[in-house]
């Protein structure tokens, strides 16, 4: 039986392995893709401490390796449940293998919900982004637009808007789920436009994203917008499906657990962008990996 079973190989589980075994705790990590999770394919990374400038895949290879270094194991394999309790131990099932653990830190984070539209990935760092806040810097004093009505779509136009010399709103009706404060905020900076009834239908360049088609949704002809960044702000998917009710989720399917990465079953955390929280960023995950590990350490 493992000291602890990591879900997840991105920043906040790969940082949980190397607290975890550098408290000398045996470390089995379950991912079902590749290491590295959403920051992996990012071209580059300008607001982690420590470095000035650092590319996704060199990031996150350096955590994994770390992490390999100090005597973790990893299984790549997609988990299918989790059953047990803390008192008699956890059994981890996937696709392909069974293995046990006396406590378990739940890292498998949140997807962006994308477009699914063609030229996507190849534009993803190159026009396309789903992160203002990661990414913004790289638009300073260009056109971009965001794409979504909800709180986050808006947060992201208001930031852009003091980077960028324009920033269009794109939301597919005329009214929005954001909440009235951060709409009148947003109608009030002049250099955000508002193109409402419309949704992206397909995206145009070579090397990088130059320009996107806007559909009407209220018949009115298709346009073309000329911009240098789309960024895409029309919610995340926890990866929390395999979960099946084991520990308490809300509404919109993230685990349910606080500042201490505990979640409602003992000798369960939580750590990264699939639990409850404010800020997803990597310092956040990686905070979250430490917590959840000392947190796990201590128990055992």
């Amino acid at each position: 039986m493992k000291d602890i079973i990591i879900i997840g190989a991105g920043t906040a589980g790969l940082t949980a392995a190397i607290y975890a075994r550098r408290a000398g705790k045996d470390v089995l990590v379950y991912e079902g893709e590749t290491y590295g999770g959403q920051i992996l394919p990012t071209p580059e990374i300008e607001n982690f401490p420590g470095f000035k400038r650092i590319s996704g895949y060199e990031f996150a290879t350096a955590i994994y390796e770390q992490a390999i270094e100090l005597g973790a194991s990893f299984e790549y394999d997609q988990v299918t449940s989790i059953s047990g309790s803390f008192e008699e131990g956890f059994t981890v099932k996937s696709e392909f293998s069974e293995n046990q653990a006396r406590t378990i830190i739940l890292a498998s984070g949140a997807r962006n919900r994308h477009l699914n539209l063609p030229l996507e990935e190849k534009f993803l760092g190159r026009g396309i982004s789903y992160c203002a806040t990661c990414d913004g810097a790289f638009f300073k004093g260009k056109t971009v637009a965001v794409n979504g009505g909800g709180n986050t779509a808006f947060e992201d136009a208001i930031y852009l808007s003091n980077l960028c010399s324009k920033v269009y709103l794109i939301h597919r009706r005329d009214g929005f789920r954001a909440e009235q404060a951060l709409v009148e905020k947003a109608k009030n900076i002049p250099n955000i436009e508002f193109l409402t009834n419309r949704t992206v239908s397909s995206l145009n360049g070579t090397t990088q994203l130059e320009s996107i088609i806007l559909e009407s949704t209220i018949g009115e002809p298709a346009s073309e917008l000329v911009i240098d960044g789309l960024f895409v702000a029309i919610g995340q998917t926890p990866s929390s499906d395999y979960l099946n009710g084991f520990v308490n989720i809300d509404a919109a399917g993230y685990i349910v657990a606080g500042e201490d990465c505990k979640t409602s079953v003992d000798g369960v955390f939580a750590a990264g962008d699939g639990r409850t929280k404010a800020l997803r960023q990597l310092t956040t995950a990686a905070s979250d990996g430490a917590i959840s590990a000392v947190n796990a350490c201590a128990l055992l």
